[in-house]
């Protein structure tokens, strides 16, 4: 994992699970309230669930769901999107399953859902796309309290994480391995053969001596001819140690193929000669698959090894796990949470000006009368000073905002598009400008279907924002809120605040087109004139 994609990952940890999320759901799983920990960890709990029987109501009460949530796929390194048509078996019971489905698409609300019974491997969802399972039966580390702290033993069979101390610190140089040292030492054969993988292709074939891989295999490292599991091997976030690991287990087992998924392509590896193949998820479907978890890179492990994250800004059982002879935390473990912005400085009029984000607005040096004369200078041809574009940028999400100022407002709409409503509102409350837009020109109200948007609508709504304001696309949140699979409650608020349904986007696509596929807005399909999914604009 290189340095770009390790800062990625703290995006991740940033957005997608918020410390106050994590201290919410623990308090109500420590007090057996399981439902209440769901719903902290934004996981709905099917209605099937409340018959559930014994065993599985034993499993619930040790379900820890936000870990459950630090853990599930992600569509790629540093997208705080939930990898979508994905259901996650987490235990069987006869004929019927506990279960986990993930969202439908990445522009969808970011919530798990948690059923029980048969789950519905293949089968189509309601978008019509296939979902596809992962057997997370054998990964209880990864879900269930009472299993959190087999982390290390389960991913690397050791006491100490590679390239950490058992106190979660760095290892130095000269601690490393400089040889490979073989099976009798797990953890310190998974440094070597990552140090290796890291350096490259011309080093790929050690690795797959050192891992055995040559005997599991049968098959000597030839480059040229083994080029499909070259490329294997060079996928940047496949963890080579845990993969070969994983391989050897199912070799055991009697497996002759299995298939990983990635985001570009599956690959079939058959053990006997190490032969891969690429294809569609549909072409290796009758295979057994490695879930991502097992052989996708430990991103925290990462962040840990190059001092990039603090095993107090991991989820508190992750720390535990990682970081076993670690002294008890003297304050709050978990992601920070969100910060008042930082003023920004600009060159406006050959002077240092400085912007900032507070009382509701974003403040320049210029006072209201200026500015006015400033925009009438332009409308007649001129040019206004840089403090007016930049506050033009902020309020349209047309034109370039200065670097520090752009990552103050997506650290804002990261956190709408994650669902952190809790963190939206602390921004809010520090003076954030609740009129900015986005680079898509969309307002807070395009996003509030991902938050809870009985405590931000009001909000927004009293701020003066628009509920019928268009997006780059002309779509309104509305639009937004019905193709991007918010919740029928959302639709409703929405609706009850003025928003109209004689709406097209600049396609030309009505609501008629966009509410194809959502069986549960019948009360606003009722309500929407009789056209032909498109109209002229």
């Amino acid at each position: 994992m290189n340095r770009r994609a390790r800062l990625n990952r703290l995006r991740v940890l940033r957005y997608a699970l918020p410390r106050r999320m994590i201290e919410k759901a623990t308090r109500a799983r420590l007090a057996g309230d399981w439902r209440g920990a769901c719903a902290a960890a934004w996981c709905d709990a099917g209605p099937e669930l409340d018959a559930a029987p014994a065993e599985v109501e034993g499993d619930l009460r040790h379900l820890v769901p936000d870990l459950l949530r630090w853990h599930v796929p992600r569509i790629s390194e540093g997208d705080v999107s939930i990898l979508g048509h994905r259901v996650l078996v987490l235990a069987r019971y006869g004929d019927a399953a506990l279960y986990v489905r993930t969202p439908l698409k990445a522009e969808a609300p970011q919530r798990l859902r948690l059923c029980l019974g048969p789950p519905p491997l293949g089968a189509p969802a309601e978008d019509g796309l296939p979902l596809h399972g992962e057997d997370w039966t054998g990964l209880r580390h990864l879900w269930d309290a009472r299993h959190a702290g087999e982390l290390l033993a389960r991913r690397f069979g050791g006491d100490r994480a590679p390239f950490l101390r058992p106190d979660g610190t760095p290892l130095g140089e000269d601690e490393l391995p400089g040889r490979c040292p073989g099976h009798d030492d797990p953890v310190a054969h998974a440094e070597w053969v990552t140090r290796l993988q890291e350096q490259g292709q011309e080093q790929l074939g050690a690795a797959y001596r050192c891992l055995g891989l040559d005997r599991l295999g049968g098959r000597a490292y030839d480059p040229e001819e083994m080029w499909d599991l070259t490329r294997l091997m060079r996928e940047p976030a496949l963890d080579l140690y845990a993969f070969a690991r994983a391989l050897r287990e199912w070799h055991a087992r009697g497996a002759e193929r299995v298939r990983i998924s990635m985001l570009w392509a599956d690959a079939a590896v058959t053990l006997d000669g190490m032969r891969v193949e690429y294809g569609p998820s549909d072409a290796f479907a009758g295979l057994p698959s490695v879930p991502e978890a097992v052989w996708h890179k430990l991103p925290d492990l990462e962040l840990l090894r190059t001092g990039l994250a603090t095993p107090e800004d991991l989820h508190p059982l992750v720390r535990d796990a990682l970081c076993p002879a670690r002294p008890p935390a003297g304050g709050p473990v978990g992601p920070p949470g969100p910060e008042p912005p930082a003023p920004v400085t600009i060159r406006c009029q050959g002077e240092e000006h400085e912007i900032a984000v507070r009382d509701g607005r974003l403040v320049t040096p210029h006072s209201p009368e200026e500015l006015q004369r400033e925009r009438a200078l332009r409308a007649f041809g001129g040019t206004s000073v840089a403090c007016l574009a930049v506050l033009d940028a902020w309020s349209t999400g047309e034109g370039k905002l200065p670097p520090k100022l752009r990552e103050i407002r997506l650290d804002l709409f990261r956190r709408m598009e994650a669902g952190d409503t809790d963190g939206v509102l602390a921004l809010l409350d520090a003076g954030f400008d609740p009129r900015v837009r986005d680079a898509r020109r969309r307002t807070l109200l395009h996003h509030v279907h991902h938050m809870d948007h009985r405590v931000l609508l009001p909000r927004l709504l009293a701020a003066g924002l628009d509920v019928n304001a268009e997006d780059g696309a002309g779509r309104t949140p509305l639009m937004l809120a019905v193709s991007d699979h918010g919740s029928p409650d959302v639709v409703r608020a929405l609706l009850e605040a003025g928003a109209r349904v004689d709406v097209a986007d600049v396609l030309g696509n009505t609501l008629s087109v966009l509410i194809r596929g959502r069986g549960d807005l019948g009360f606003l399909a009722e309500r929407l004139p009789r056209d032909e999914g498109r109209a002229d604009r």
